[in-house]
């Protein structure tokens, strides 16, 4: 099967030696994405809750790129420094999905790339044409 890769201006360009997304048949494979403005790269510095909002808002554009949404997500996870903040979380999931909601996972690490204190990875379904 073939691999197509997604990439998109719209969303943080990668950090590392990764693709943004990867299409495999009608399956999307998102790579983790933290809170970094596209436009300037940097971290946004407005809390907790503006670095959830730009996590989400960074995933639906990769996804736009490859043709979905949000509300295509299968399965999504969430790596938090913090657990404090997983009702936040689920909060702000309200705002961005409607039912049914995707298969999720919280998980609470360390530490981020750079200083993030959120990053979220997702596999999404979406067929071709």
């Amino acid at each position: 099967m073939s691999r197509e890769v997604i990439q998109t201006e719209a969303a943080p360009a990668a950090i590392g030696p990764y693709s943004q997304a990867v299409r495999t048949g009608d399956t999307v494979y998102l790579s983790g994405q933290i809170p970094l403005d596209p436009a300037t790269m940097e971290l946004v510095e407005d809390g907790i809750e503006a670095q959830i909002r730009q996590v989400f808002d960074n995933l639906a554009a990769v996804l736009d790129a490859a043709g979905a949404g949000l509300g295509d997500i299968a399965k999504l996870n969430i790596y938090l420094t913090d657990l404090t903040h997983f009702p936040l979380v689920n909060e702000l999931m309200t705002e961005y999905f409607s039912e049914p909601y995707p298969a999720r996972a919280a998980i609470g690490v360390a530490s981020l790339p750079k200083g993030a204190q959120v990053e979220m990875d997702a596999i999404a379904w979406c067929p071709r044409g």
